[in-house]
């Protein structure tokens, strides 16, 4: 009867490894054809209280993305996570005036004219200004 359970244990953990690793290898070969996005920085301001860096940059992901530019607040000295949130976002590639007024407000000065996407009033409880 040992040998019964035995073989009934191996069994089951090759009938679940099996599908586990098919599916692990699926999806790294996947990843390989996903296009990663590049964030071309264009500004990184520390706040006064050097707390939260303001992050001006551009973000394409893949061949047909348009040009873009955006804004983000990101903890002082970290890189940009892949899923982070813009609180600014404009479908064309601008410049952009920003600035802290203190440690929490901001002021960014846009062009006029530009097609702005996303325009958050305040991000992580940092006031936001445009201009």
């Amino acid at each position: 009867m040992a040998q019964s359970n035995a073989f009934r244990f191996r069994s089951l953990v090759l009938l679940a490894t099996l599908p586990a690793l098919l599916v692990g290898g699926a999806l790294w070969a996947l990843s390989a054809v996903v296009p990663a996005c590049v964030v071309d920085e264009h500004a990184r301001l520390t706040s006064p209280d050097a707390r939260y860096d303001l992050l001006v940059f551009s973000r394409a992901c893949g061949g047909d993305t348009s040009p873009n530019t955006q804004a983000a607040l990101i903890p002082s000295g970290d890189s940009l996570p892949d899923d982070a949130a813009s609180f600014l976002v404009i479908a064309q590639a601008v410049g952009l005036d920003a600035s802290w007024t203190d440690a929490s407000a901001i002021a960014i000065t846009i062009a006029p004219g530009a097609d702005i996407r996303r325009q958050d009033a305040e991000v992580a409880g940092v006031a936001v200004t445009y201009r």
